[in-house]
């Protein structure tokens, strides 16, 4: 039997790439992936979006845990083979706080006791203050608990840190997943097997950079690398697998920023695990990463189990027996996304929603009435069907005020019909009927006539001694670019208070602009008047006019002396959609970040550079050099 975990960054636009994008189903992704227990993290969905061919795909049973409130984030799932892996029970969270309706009886939870605030020592924030509950921890859609008898499966998405506002969520994250963990390790004496995206580096080993003298140093000194350090053996209670098949190798890593294109030269960090108990390692056969499976920054890990196990006592007892699998087809848990009213075939049609509801007893002639009131506001919810539930985060879309008006009364309803029918009477006849004494004003008019062309020149007027710079930055953007950490701003575009004078290299562009616009419109207005077309006047405009709008050019770094490449900021916010130039080498250990973030004994050449230039820098580069040459001849 097979365990395989894999964040594939989005569970929509995974079957979007090859080889995945040759399967027309779910079920064909699954069965490629060829696991009996199949863990997703960071699905990237919600309940709403999830299809039918996601929620039930074929043999496999789906279970998925999505954020309480924010949509197209976070998210996990495992899919089990029903041949071969069946779950006994099945749980949402870590806290046991996100509970189906109706909520799991004593029999259907895994375990007698959660986490409390009150048994970790939580983490505070920046304001000192700690969590007085788990909601907000759990309610991101990030675990999943199912019981296999053998073990209890603990599928985990572990917060990234985005930022030092986000360090003690993600601290306090691992810490109420290392007490459900111990709880179910001492309390309930019961085997946990832990997979996913930890976000964490375990040892300077699972790092890109681990080997350089500065990051060994103080690797540990993050406080999630300590935790994660004293959780592990021997320190700690849970033992990395795959680390355990692989101690010395190098180069193990499980994710890579693909926006710098690490992978090519595997310049990465492994933060997917599989971690286990002691009591799980003679079941074990082998563990590892499958680095050649594209569709994601991350690649899948599995491990194995063996088909059977010989105990001390001489007994064999197989795999299937110990994880309490039988030959009879078996059900899913309740929390199963096949037994969702929307995939379940039970979801009540639209019409029930509009459809006459029964008249009770002494009901009268001319009225409408029900043992459930009708609701009568925008706000309100139709109540639930007999036999119909529905998760909060799935309700159903309130009744209109038109919707509810409908129903009141037939007196309601005629005079809907006959303020529909004056309506109608009364409005315009349609354009294509308008007749033509009834066309408008404005289509008799002829557009005036403009003769000449207006001169270039007055797009490149120099701007008077009072212009400011936040004038200017209206129809262009002022960027500042600093030398070891390259950060761009634009100007905003309505003023506030007084604004900043030019720059000198603003001005000296205005002025080349200036001079170009004026030469140009000087001699297209001396051409206009020669109807040779080699004249030197026209040959000379036709090159001006071709330096003005000829392409930029990469600039060679300066390490390397090679031409560098273009890439082009995708990050909302004010740089979006400009381009700039890096070296075109790819990164990889050691490779210059900068004199701020590497030091210089530890930068390897080979790789990329630290050159960095904003195309608008390299096009006015090329036009001052096209003007001082000018200027010489």
């Amino acid at each position: 039997m097979r365990i395989l975990s894999w964040n594939i960054n989005g569970i929509r636009t995974l079957p979007k790439y090859h080889p995945w994008n040759t399967f027309k189903s779910c079920e064909g992704i699954l069965d490629e992936l060829k696991a009996d227990i199949i863990c997703f993290q960071e699905l990237k969905s919600s309940r709403a979006l999830i299809s039918r061919d996601v929620a039930t795909p074929g043999h496999f049973d789906a279970f998925l845990s999505f954020p309480v409130a924010k949509g197209g984030y976070s998210g996990v799932g495992v899919f089990t083979d029903s041949r071969t892996a069946v779950p006994l029970k099945a749980e949402e969270g870590l806290s046991g706080r996100l509970q189906p309706q109706p909520s799991l009886s004593a029999e259907e939870c895994i375990s007698p006791s959660y986490p409390l605030p009150e048994d970790i020592v939580a983490y505070p924030d920046e304001k000192g203050e700690v969590p007085t509950s788990f909601d907000d921890l759990d309610g991101e859609g990030r675990a999943l608990v199912l019981d296999f008898g053998l073990f209890v499966l603990i599928n985990v998405y572990c917060p990234n840190e985005t930022s030092d506002a986000r360090l003690s969520f993600k601290m306090n994250y691992h810490l109420m997943l290392q007490e459900r963990v111990r709880k179910v390790i001492e309390e309930e004496h019961r085997e946990v097997v832990v997979v996913g995206d930890i976000n964490v580096c375990a040892t300077p080993l699972d790092h890109c950079d681990g080997h350089l003298p500065s990051h060994q140093a103080t690797f540990y000194d993050h406080p999630a690398r300590a935790w994660f350090h004293n959780w592990l053996s021997p320190r700690g209670p849970m033992i990395d697998v795959v680390r355990e098949f692989w101690p010395d190798r190098k180069g193990l890593y499980t994710c890579w920023n693909m926006r710098i294109q690490a992978r090519e030269t595997n310049y990465g960090t492994r933060v997917d695990y599989i971690l286990v108990t002691k009591g799980l390692l003679p079941w074990i056969q082998h563990g590892d990463i499958l680095p050649s499976l594209k569709g994601s920054d991350h690649c899948p890990i599995y491990i194995d189990l063996r088909e059977e196990l010989t105990l001390e006592s001489g007994n064999t007892i197989k795999l299937r027996d110990a994880m309490k699998q039988t030959d009879c087809p078996r059900d899913p848990p309740r929390i199963a996304a096949k037994y969702w009213e929307e995939h379940a075939r039970k979801q009540p049609t639209l019409a029930s929603f509009f459809g006459k509801p029964a008249a009770s007893k002494g009901s009268e002639s001319n009225g409408v009435s029900s043992s459930q009131p009708i609701p009568s506001s925008p706000n309100a919810t139709l109540p639930a069907q007999d036999g119909q539930t529905q998760d909060a985060r799935a309700t159903p879309k309130p009744a209109s005020q038109s919707e509810s008006s409908v129903a009141s009364s037939s007196g309601t309803a005629q005079r809907a019909k006959t303020i529909h029918a004056q309506a109608i009477r009364t409005a315009p006849p349609a354009a294509g009927k308008r007749k033509p004494s009834e066309a408008p004003a404005a289509s008799s008019k002829k557009r005036k006539q403009v003769k000449g062309q207006v001169s270039i020149a007055t797009f490149f007027s120099k701007p008077t001694a009072s212009a400011t710079a936040a004038e200017i930055s209206k129809t262009r953007d002022v960027i500042e670019i600093e030398d070891d950490a390259p950060q761009a701003t634009t100007s905003s575009a309505e003023p506030t208070g007084d604004a900043p004078p030019l720059s000198q290299a603003d001005e000296d562009q205005l002025d080349a602009d200036y001079r170009l616009a004026c030469e140009l419109a000087k001699e297209h207005a001396e051409a206009e008047g020669e109807p040779s077309p080699s004249s030197p006047s026209q040959a000379q405009n036709k090159t001006a006019w071709s330096e003005l709008f000829a392409p930029v050019q990469p600039p060679n770094c300066y390490v390397h002396g090679e031409p560098t490449k273009m890439y082009t900021v995708n990050k909302p916010g004010p740089n979006k959609g400009k381009t700039f130039f890096l070296c075109s080498r790819p990164v990889g250990p050691g490779y210059d970040k900068g004199k701020g973030e590497r030091l210089r004994e530890e930068v390897d050449h080979q790789y990329r550079c630290n050159f960095f230039k904003w195309t608008s820098e390299v096009r006015k580069d090329a036009m001052r050099g096209r003007e001082r040459k000018r200027t010489r001849t």
